[in-house]
Parts: C-alpha cells; sequence; structure tokens
C-alpha cells in the first residue's frame, strides 16, 4: 500500500476499523464530532459498515477504500464514517432495517447515505469501484449524489424525513393475542415444507446453519414424537458435518454454505456458530446417541480451544475467509501435496475425502476448477467403513493420523486474520454452550471452559454500578451492553448453575435481569428495546424479535424470564415472559419459522414443565446418579436445583420456596413440581424418573 499516513481510526479499538486505519479515505468513527462536522461542512455523510473478516468488505476496500481517485472524491464531498457492526451492533441494526426496507435486501458491506442529523435517505450495500453488470459503481454514484446534495436538497430532506418516520412507526408495537400450541405446529408445519429432504438443511442456496431451527424442531419432536421433525435435525446435522462447511482438518464449522449440498462454503468462522451448532449437537445426542454428534462436540471444542481461546480465558469473535488475498486459500489442497504429505495412506484419505485430481472447488464466480479441493464425506466413516469391509477402529486411526498430517502442514501456510476482540454476547452463548455440553458429557474440560470464561465476563465487563460492557480488547473494556449482552449472559449463568449448582450463578443471573428490567424494558407494550435507556440516541430505538444468526435477545430473555419464575417462585418473571410474548404476536403469528428462538420459549411456556429440587450431599452416589440422569436425558422444560442442607444461605435468598425443602429420612430427597402442582417428595430416585416420564 502507497499510501501510510493514518487517518482518525488508527486510535480505535476495533480490528475491523484499524484495518482501515491506512486508507487515503479521511476515515472517523461514529463520534459526535463528525456529525458536527459534517453539519459545519454541510456535507451529506458516506456511513460504511462491516466486520474485520467480512470477504466483501476486504474486496471493497480493495477497489475502492484504498484507491486515490474514489478517496478523493469522498474527502471532498462526504464526510466518512466506519462502524463496526460487530462492536455497534444497536447501529448495524438501525440502518440494516433501512437497507432491507429500501432494497429489499441487505448484507455486509451495508453503505448508507445521511444527512448530518443521522437521517438516511439512500442504501445499499457493496459497491464496485466502476459500474458493471448492472451494479453503480462508486465513481458514478458519488458525483451524481454530491449534485443531488447541491441542487435538490429539499427533496433529499423530505425523502431522509420519511425513511425515518417510517422507520419510526415499524418500530411502535402493541399487544396481540396470547399464542397457543397451534404457532408451534405452523413452525413445523413451514421448515417441513422448506425442507431438503436430499441434503438437508432448508431450500436451495446459499444455506446457513441458523441451529436454532434444530433446536425447535427436537423440542417438537420430544413433545409430539412426529419423526419428521427428528429426521430435518438428524439429516441436516449429518449433511452439514459431512460437507466442507465443516473444517474436516483443523474442525469447526465455517459461516455458511454457498451451495446446497454444504460443499463450498463462504470460509469464515464465527464464535457464534460454533455455539450454536454446539447446543443443537449436543442436544441431538441427548435424543440420538448419535456417536457422531458427540465426536463433533469434541471436535468444535478443540477448535475453539486451539484457535478462539484468550489467555484471559475470553473467546475471540472470528477467523477471516481470507489469506493471502484469496478466499479460502488456507483451506484448499492439490491432490499431489496429500499424496507427497501422506504416502501410503494418500490413497484411502483421497477416497473417503473426495479428493479429485481437477479439484472439486469451483472457484468463486468464474465457474472453474484449478485442481483445489474442499476434503468432505460422501458418507460418514463408519458408513464407509461398513460398505469396503473395514474394521472401524484401524479405519478411524489411520484417518485420524492423516488429518493429523494434514493439519500440521497447513499449520505451516499463512493463517487467515483472527479478529480477536471479545464480545460478551458471542461470549454468553458460548458459555451456555460449554456449560451444557459439560453436564451431558460429564466433560470436566468443557465445564472448566465456561466457568473461567464466565468469570472473565463477570469480572471485567461488568462495571461497579453492575452493568455489561460489550466489547474488550487491549485491556480496555467498552461500550455500553445491549439486550444481546444482558440476555446472553443470564442464559450462560442459568446453565452454569444447572451445570456447577453454584448458586452465584444463579444470583449474578438475577441481578442482570433486574438491570434488564429497569432499563431495557418497554413498559407500555412489553419486551425489551435493543438499547438501554441511557444510550446514544439514534433515529428509532428498535424492539426486535426476529432470529438471525443469533437468536434474537428478546427470545431468549423470555426462555430466560420463564426458567427464573422456576427457580425463584417470583410470579413476575412468569407475567414479564407472557407480556413479551404478546407483545411480538402480529409479528410472529404468519412467519413463525423466522422465530425459532421465540419457538423454543413458546415450547417451554406451553408444555409440561417440571421444577426438580434434590436435597442432600453432592458426592453421596444416589445425588450423582439422579443428578447423571437428568442431565443425559433430553428434558428441554425442566430446572433443576441442588440443596445442600448443611450449606443453602445463598439458595434460600433467590428460591425461598426451598426453605422448608429438607432430607427425610435423613437421605437425600428429591421433590417434583409439576405444571405448579407438587408431588410428594421421595428418598427413591426412581418415583421420580417415572413421572417425568423418562427411561
Amino acid at each position: 500500500m502507497e499510501n501510510r499516513i493514518p487517518n482518525r481510526l488508527v486510535n480505535e479499538k476495533s480490528p475491523y476499523l484499524l484495518q482501515h486505519a491506512f486508507n487515503p479515505v479521511a476515515w472517523h468513527a461514529w463520534n459526535d464530532e463528525a456529525f458536527k462536522l459534517a453539519e459545519e461542512e454541510d456535507k451529506p455523510v458516506f456511513l460504511s459498515i462491516g466486520y474485520s473478516t467480512c470477504h466483501w468488505c476486504h474486496v471493497m476496500e480493495k477497489e475502492s477504500f484504498e484507491d486515490e481517485e474514489i478517496a478523493a472524491l469522498m474527502n471532498k464531498s462526504f464526510i466518512s464514517i466506519k462502524v463496526d457492526r460487530e462492536e455497534r451492533p444497536d447501529i448495524d441494526a438501525v440502518y440494516m432495517a433501512v437497507c432491507q426496507a429500501l432494497t429489499g435486501s441487505g448484507g455486509w458491506p451495508l453503505t448508507i447515505l445521511m444527512t448530518p442529523d443521522k437521517k438516511p435517505f439512500f442504501a445499499g450495500t457493496y459497491f464496485p469501484k466502476e459500474s458493471k453488470y448492472g451494479r453503480t459503481g462508486l465513481k458514478d454514484l458519488l458525483p451524481k449524489v454530491e449534485t443531488y446534495w447541491k441542487t435538490q436538497r429539499q427533496d433529499v430532506i423530505v425523502s431522509a424525513n420519511q425513511i425515518t418516520d417510517a422507520m419510526q412507526q415499524t418500530s411502535d408495537s402493541r399487544f396481540g393475542n396470547d399464542f397457543t400450541t397451534a404457532i408451534l405446529d405452523l413452525a413445523f408445519r413451514q421448515y417441513n415444507e422448506r425442507f431438503d429432504h436430499q441434503f438437508g438443511g432448508f431450500g436451495s442456496s446459499p444455506k446457513f446453519p441458523t441451529p436454532h431451527n434444530l433446536m425447535f424442531l427436537i423440542r417438537y419432536y420430544h413433545r409430539t414424537k412426529n419423526n419428521e421433525a427428528l429426521e430435518i435435525v438428524t439429516k441436516t446435522l449429518t449433511e452439514m458435518r459431512k460437507g466442507g462447511m465443516y473444517d474436516q482438518i483443523g474442525f469447526g464449522f465455517h459461516r455458511y454454505s454457498t451451495d446446497r449440498k454444504w460443499l463450498v462454503p463462504h470460509f469464515e468462522k464465527m464464535l457464534y456458530d460454533q455455539a450454536m451448532l454446539l447446543l443443537a449437537f449436543t442436544e441431538a445426542y441427548q435424543i440420538t446417541g448419535d456417536e457422531l454428534f458427540k465426536q463433533t462436540v469434541y471436535e468444535i471444542y478443540d477448535y475453539l480451544k486451539r484457535e478462539l481461546t484468550a489467555t484471559n480465558s475470553g473467546f475471540f469473535s472470528a477467523e477471516d475467509a481470507d489469506s493471502e488475498g484469496k478466499e479460502g486459500k488456507f483451506y484448499l489442497w492439490r491432490t499431489e501435496e496429500i499424496r507427497k504429505i501422506l504416502g501410503e495412506d494418500a490413497g484411502l484419505f483421497i477416497d473417503v475425502f473426495q479428493i479429485k485430481e481437477e479439484g472439486n472447488y469451483l472457484e468463486a464466480f468464474k465457474g472453474e476448477n484449478h485442481g483445489e479441493n474442499i476434503p468432505h464425506l460422501l458418507k460418514i466413516v463408519l458408513d464407509y467403513g461398513t460398505e469396503h469391509n473395514l474394521n472401524i477402529e484401524e479405519l478411524n486411526l489411520r484417518i485420524s493420523q492423516s488429518t493429523k498430517k494434514l493439519f500440521d502442514e497447513r499449520e505451516k501456510r499463512i493463517h487467515p486474520h483472527k479478529d480477536d476482540k471479545i464480545l460478551t454476547d458471542w461470549n454468553g452463548l458460548m458459555i451456555a454452550a460449554l456449560a451444557k455440553a459439560g453436564a451431558v458429557f460429564e466433560e470436566e474440560k468443557f465445564i472448566k471452559s465456561a466457568e473461567t470464561a464466565a468469570q472473565f465476563v463477570l469480572n471485567t465487563m461488568l462495571t461497579l454500578d453492575g452493568l455489561l460492557l460489550h466489547r474488550f480488547r487491549d485491556d480496555d473494556a467498552a461500550i455500553n451492553g445491549n439486550l444481546d449482552d444482558y440476555a446472553f449472559t443470564i442464559f450462560a449463568l442459568l446453565e452454569l448453575y444447572e451445570t456447577t449448582f453454584d448458586s452465584q450463578y444463579l444470583l449474578s443471573a438475577v441481578k442482570l435481569q433486574k438491570a434488564l428490567d429497569k432499563y431495557f424494558s418497554d413498559e407500555v407494550y412489553g419486551g425489551y428495546f435493543f438499547t438501554s435507556d441511557f444510550a446514544e440516541a439514534l433515529i428509532v430505538r428498535q424492539k426486535e424479535i426476529y432470529d438471525g444468526a443469533v437468536p434474537s435477545g428478546n427470545a431468549v430473555t423470555m426462555l430466560n424470564l420463564l426458567k427464573l419464575s422456576r427457580y425463584t417462585g417470583e410470579t413476575s418473571y412468569e407475567n414479564k415472559a407472557l407480556d413479551l410474548s404478546r407483545a411480538f404476536h402480529e409479528q410472529v403469528k404468519a412467519t413463525p419459522m423466522g422465530h425459532p428462538f421465540l419457538m423454543i420459549a413458546l415450547e417451554f411456556m406451553l408444555s409440561e414443565s417440571f421444577e426438580i429440587v434434590v436435597v442432600g450431599n453432592q458426592l453421596d452416589e444416589k445425588v450423582k446418579d439422579a443428578i447423571s440422569v437428568l442431565r443425559k436425558k433430553f428434558i428441554p422444560n425442566k430446572i433443576i436445583i441442588f440443596k445442600n442442607p448443611a450449606d443453602s444461605t445463598a439458595l434460600d435468598e433467590i428460591s425461598e420456596y426451598t426453605k422448608p425443602l429438607v432430607e427425610l429420612n435423613g437421605e437425600p430427597t428429591f421433590y417434583l413440581c409439576k405444571n405448579f402442582a407438587c408431588e410428594l417428595p421421595a428418598n427413591n430416585f426412581s418415583e421420580i424418573v417415572s413421572k417425568l416420564g423418562i427411561e
């Protein structure tokens, strides 16, 4: 890069903003100074939003933002602002909604042109430098906007005001009706209609993992015993695990598949995908006992520890799709490379992982193979071994040794960029996933990773006032927490409590929920705003229920509230959950499949639920055996409380209804409540098992 004079972004913490710190564009970070300058110089604002591992963000930077000609146009006529969507999801959500409303689609990089008072009048995503293929280039667009701004200002202002007014109106919610199980049946039918029976997943391409879809379907199967729901889950998880979307050499899932078969991925790896997929594979294992699902959980964990775990025990955000300027280069293999590295075992590997002399990786957009391969499985190894009459243990060993050799060789390559910021919300999802997996598989290393990450969040991302911060990087914790930060952290703390029975996690969850209620709650119409009362005022204060790559903070909060009501015995939590569901009834009723985590919460609310209190010594074999059964079985609508009679002060503070619960006959005692009615306590856990309907 010829221009090495830094712009204002050089002092930022965001890896994405720092990537643009030496562009010739006179970038500003999002701050009052930038908008004041736009007003003083009477210029529109060019807002560009992206993230550090975004492939097309890199393309637009290389084509345009590093280009002196485009930079000159931007610097002459605009105040240019860069935003990292992962640092400021509040800003991104508002202007992405604008883009989707104006263009019918969205994505990153997100490009917004707006007035100095933050009102948008034009939106789009990626723009090339030159106009081509029917897509306007910045070289043509920027001068037109400059002219429009100078000669037709009133039209611009009117348009910006109309767009802003429309966005504010769509954010208003009104109470709707109560949901019934009919909405869950409709969600299943919509998933079933879109299910790809041949390759799993939904629709054609691109295909995203969206594991919360599968987590809802697991619950739907559990309640209804509809085998079609389970088939969708197992087929989709198996096909994703076999495909090129899964890194067969170094583990972990790529962002999404560009094709129907899960073969050619978009190669970036996101923390939140690993977290949600950990949850889905763990729950699918609980239902099916499929060893491939268990193996996948352990492999994702290996990837997480190796690549995304910081020395402070928090988790990094992502790894890029690109290395050496090419998407996927780090992950691709030529046949001759594999033969050279593996020797006599090359033939087996080439056959098992579908490696082709001509390559199986179709170069993006050009439709050409260049001898490069994405390792993937046509059949799972067990089926391959059976078909070829091979000893499965020996086959697994040979494949494991081969992948290890290829991994070691791959480590010598130039690695993709790692986004090393730590985000509270995404860490919450991973902590929850590890806690759940740790309980199900009784795996201490999962639990330890979850606990140390939780301690990092509670010690570093929590202010003295008990409020969460959103981003940590370079020893700097900053940016006010949003709804997702609170919702996902509470979710994590509740999972950690059920894994460790440390009452401090439950206490922390209660405190954070109180903060969420105080600063984020919509007291008029129910639900929670994405930003707090004291956050920066944007053109609209959003309140969303739609799930994207991560679940909706409102949907996760609804499930949290339902569980907190069961832990504490306080009906106010249940009432808030009911108000939340009513707030979004009209939005959700026609397309429930767009809201899978809300469907998960509704499964909890509308189905039979259980509160199980175990009173005794946690080291007692009867207690350990009972808890092990409860954890290994898939019982989604349960909460477990453990009470040690010798040390229950903290628990009594949170859950007053457990105070009178004691050991009977000097032995461990099990209490069960179903649908707000309590059964007689029992010393024999088998009595509880029969009432839970589990074997």
